[in-house]
């Protein structure tokens, strides 16, 4: 039987990294020369890639490609203050691998970003690897997906993540789709992607992948 994996996001999945990415992306505004766009606009994004994020506050675009430069500058010098793995995570993580399940993060980030986060907070000991979006289409698309899977040469068996475009993404590579709600987007926008578990913690997904 070839071996199976579980991936997840990370941002608002694996790790509350809200205020270091939201402080980051203010500060990157403020530095091009944009207004600060506030905690409340910026939070309502997260998880977009970064050219996205930053178009409603520039409408003439001449400002993106220096403050996506400028944030990449930024969220690396501060990226640890305040980031660390949701209540449970290293638990659950910890549980599947001891069933024999392969673990991977596919996440909007790029790969030298996130692997550098994983790393400073000690999730690499329990993933087998991190897959950022390198060149290819973001979620909802499924390509980081696919990357992950062919990182760990397993079979995606389930996606684990707090938005719609991570459980579109996942039921697009043909997973199964767990939505955690302290992330991003609340319970009733996830509920409405149907996805085949929504809860409330990591607790029930060991039980979860056994019963796929």
């Amino acid at each position: 039987m070839a071996q199976r994996a579980v991936v997840f996001d990370l941002d608002g999945t694996l790790i509350d990294s809200l205020t270091d990415i939201v402080e980051s992306f203010r500060e990157a505004c403020v530095t091009v020369g944009l207004s600060d766009p506030g905690d409340a606009a910026v939070r309502a994004l997260v998880g977009r890639p970064l050219g996205e994020m930053l178009a409603p506050f520039d409408p003439t675009g001449e400002r993106v490609e220096s403050a996506v430069a400028a944030y990449r500058r930024i969220y690396p010098a501060r990226f640890t203050q305040a980031t660390r793995p949701f209540p449970g995570v290293l638990d659950a993580l910890e549980g599947l691998r001891t069933d024999g399940w392969r673990l991977a993060v596919a996440t909007t980030k790029r790969s030298d970003m996130a692997r550098k986060l994983t790393s400073a907070l000690g999730l690499d000991a329990y993933v087998d690897h991190v897959q950022g979006t390198d060149g290819f289409p973001h979620k909802p698309a499924p390509d980081v997906i696919h990357a992950a899977l062919g990182a760990v040469g397993a079979d995606g068996a389930w996606m684990v993540g707090d938005t719609v475009a991570d459980l579109q993404a996942g039921r697009a590579a043909g997973l199964k789709t767990y939505g955690v709600t302290w992330g991003t987007h609340d319970r009733d926008r996830l509920a409405g992607e149907a996805p085949d578990a929504l809860e409330d913690s990591l607790t029930p997904l060991r039980a979860c992948v056994t019963g796929a």
